[in-house]
Order: structure tokens, then C-alpha cells, then sequence
């Protein structure tokens, strides 16, 4: 059998490691969360990432709870390994700065409005021949090139567009927006990977490319993998919808003394559990003696899991579904969630220092490399920190 790999903790400003992006460089035009997340992932791995923003900071900036103006907690959370530079995009020293900056760039990443970015001149067919090697990865609500490309577009709005919330409304009966911005995240992912697999093409023909990443198309890809069911099929042979998620119970079930996430999977998970919580009886039920007759209506089984659950505590379901290999999970407050075993001892939140901010608490790189480390190698920069750095005397920024 052979060792498996070691694996480099993540580094900290003072023991920088190289991540397998360096080499790469990155401007993130970008502001709020899907772009400036996409760009932190990406410094992550190693990018130099300059984050180019307004004289007026990213909205992010100005995000609730804050110690200090312009350093909300959204703001640390998605703008480290970045440099911030300051650029007035509506002066011309501000643009030949710009400009300047894109002559050494691989990627640029944007989610400002494509008619906006056409005005300045910084849209893809104005840069493409200048930068024939650039990489040009534009984010927004709806396609670049569609009748919708400048509607205002926030995450709710794309779970909306997306069929996302109609799911939340089929599910619980209140049309309820995800409570977290998972649009904006999972198109941040698809940012990401996107991004890598047009660098490798780059690499490989020396030639950049436009990347479009249309929120509202992503989210509906991605929630038609399970939901577009019997529409799979032309003409359809069943509703839309994934029978397990849209089921009437689909929920955690209150315990003796708390809540789990208790999810027999399969067939045989169904008969153990039955068994092994002392109700065996139950797998002769007409409702549960085959699993094509389960899953004619799994809120059946949810029932009757909610009303086995109260038997016992949380901790004793955890302890009797592992010993059957049946999926289970305590629900954890998230403050509890963060402040796990597993968590600590995979310094996925440790307490670090910011050189503005004091003590905070930093969200760890939740990836692993056995070669090329990942790394957390700047906290989030303040407004315009970088600008002399990376600039120099070029005109067009102001710390303002």
C-alpha cells in the first residue's frame, strides 16, 4: 500500500509558499462578491492579484460589522492575497494606467456591466487586439451579447431567474431566497475554473480569449443537473423537480435533545436503520416494501424518520448510524460549526493579525497540495494600499 501524501499546512505571510498560479497575473475589476471572491481563490493558488478599484472602494468595503471605515467583514473575507490600486476609469490617466497594468496581465476579471465597460473602452473587442494574449473573463447577470446584458443583476435576482427560488417555493411553500448568496458563489467557482482551463490554452498557444460567465445561465445549469427530471426526456415523461429534495419533509429532524441531518440513502441504509432503531416491523410496511414504492412519496419515509428520531438523542443516533453506515450529521450552529475538532485541527478559521484591522479571524484555504501549497500570503489590502508599489508616479489614482 502506498504512503499517502503529505500535505504543507497553508503559509502565512512570513513562510510564503509558491502556489501552482505563480506566474500568473491577475487584475480583478471586480467588486461585491463573485468577482472578488474568484480573484482570492485564485491568489490563493498562487496569482498575483491586483485588485483595481474606484475612488470610492468596492461596495464590499462598506459592509457591516466593520472596526474601521472601508474594512467591513465581507471585505476581508474576499479581498486577501490581493494589492489594491486606486484608478479614476472615467479620466484618461486613469485608463492609460489601466492600460499600463494589462501589458503584463494574463487575466482580467470584471462583473461591471458590459455597456458600461464598452464606453470606457475596456470591453473585449476593445482590448483584444492590443492584448492579443489576454484573457478576458467578463461576469454578469445574463449573457453579454443578449437584450439583458446591463440589468442590474444581485444574487437574489438570479436565484429568481434561475428557477432557484421557485424550487425554495415548491419545497416549503414560501417563495424564499437560499440564505446565503449561492449564486454569487458557485458562479464564483465557475469563474475559477474557467479561468484555469483558458490559462492552460494561453499557455499552450500563447493566444487569450473572451470568457463569458452569464450568472443566470450558470445557476440554471446547475440546478437543472437534479431538477430538470422528467424534462430530461423529449417529449417529457415526468415533472420537473428531484423527488428526494422537493419531498414534504426534507429537513432536518428534531432529536431527544437537538436536531440531525439523519439521510438513509439508499434501500439498505432504509432497512438497517428501521432495524437498527428497534422499528424492523416497519420494512414489511406496504409503504416501505420495495424501494420504487419509497420513492413514489419520500415525505412516507421523512414522516416516519422525524417520528423515530425523538427517540433518542443526537448523540446516540450519531453514534448507531455510523456503526451502520448510514449518513448522519449533527446540525451545528454555525458558531458551533466553527469551532469544531475537525475544523481547529484543519485551521480552516484561525486567528490572525491584520496590520489595520488587529485580531481577526481568517477563513482558511480549504484545498490541499502535497507540491505546491496553496498559500494565505496578504490579509485584505486597505484602499489604494498598493498604489505606489505597483504604480509608481503613474497619474490617475488618488487615495481619496
Amino acid at each position: 500500500m502506498s504512503e499517502a501524501p503529505e500535505f504543507t499546512a497553508p503559509a502565512t505571510p512570513t513562510g510564503a509558499h509558491p502556489g501552482p498560479l505563480a506566474g500568473v497575473r491577475v487584475i480583478d475589476l471586480s467588486t461585491v462578491v463573485m468577482g472578488p471572491y474568484a480573484c482570492q481563490i485564485l491568489g490563493d493558488l498562487g496569482a498575483d492579484v491586483i485588485k483595481v478599484e474606484s475612488p470610492h472602494g468596492d461596495l464590499a468595503r462598506i459592509s457591516v460589522p466593520s472596526r474601521h471605515p472601508q474594512m467591513g467583514a465581507l471585505a476581508l473575507n474576499v479581498n486577501r492575497n490581493k494589492r489594491s490600486v486606486v484608478l479614476d476609469l472615467k479620466s484618461d490617466e486613469g485608463q492609460a494606467a489601466l492600460h499600463a497594468l494589462l501589458q503584463d496581465t494574463d487575466v482580467l476579471v470584471t462583473n461591471m456591466r458590459p455597456g458600461a465597460l464598452a464606453r470606457l473602452g475596456f470591453d473585449y473587442a476593445g482590448l483584444a487586439e492590443r492584448y492579443p494574449a489576454l484573457i478576458y473573463c467578463s461576469a454578469q447577470g445574463f449573457r453579454s451579447d443578449s437584450p439583458l446584458a446591463d440589468r442590474a443583476a444581485y444574487d437574489e435576482i438570479v436565484q429568481a431567474a434561475s428557477g432557484l427560488t421557485d424550487l425554495m417555493l415548491r419545497a416549503t411553500g414560501t417563495a424564499n431566497y437560499v440564505p446565503t448568496i449561492l449564486a454569487d458563489k458557485v458562479c464564483a467557482l465557475t469563474i475559477v475554473y474557467s479561468v484555469l482551463a483558458a490559462v492552460i490554452s494561453q499557455r499552450a498557444t500563447g493566444l487569450g480569449q473572451h470568457v463569458d460567465i452569464p450568472m443566470t445561465d450558470t445557476m440554471l445549469a446547475f440546478n437543472l443537473v437534479e431538477h430538470l427530471g422528467g424534462h430530461t426526456f423529449e417529449p417529457p415523461i415526468g415533472p420537473t423537480g428531484f423527488y428526494r429534495s422537493l419531498g414534504t419533509g426534507h429537513a432536518a429532524v428534531e432529536t431527544k435533545d437537538g436536531w440531525a441531518c439523519i439521510l438513509p440513502y439508499s434501500e439498505k441504509n432504509v432497512r438497517d436503520f428501521f432495524v437498527a432503531s428497534g422499528h424492523g416491523d416497519l420494512n414489511e410496511d406496504p409503504r416501505f416494501v420495495s424501494w420504487a414504492k419509497v420513492r413514489e412519496d419520500m415525505s412516507v419515509l421523512y414522516a416516519e424518520l422525524g417520528r423515530i428520531a425523538l427517540e433518542r438523542t443526537t448523540a446516540e443516533w450519531e453514534i448507531l448510524c455510523a456503526e451502520h453506515s448510514i449518513p448522519m450529521a449533527p446540525v451545528l450552529e454555525i458558531e458551533d460549526a466553527t469551532e469544531s475538532e475537525y475544523i481547529r485541527e484543519g485551521h480552516l478559521l484561525d486567528v490572525s493579525e491584520h496590520p489595520t484591522e488587529g485580531r481577526y479571524r481568517s477563513i482558511g484555504i480549504p484545498v490541499r497540495f502535497s507540491r505546491t501549497p496553496a498559500a494565505v500570503t496578504r490579509p485584505a489590502p486597505t484602499l489604494g494600499q498598493h498604489n505606489e508599489e505597483i504604480l509608481g508616479g503613474t497619474q490617475g489614482w488618488s487615495r481619496s
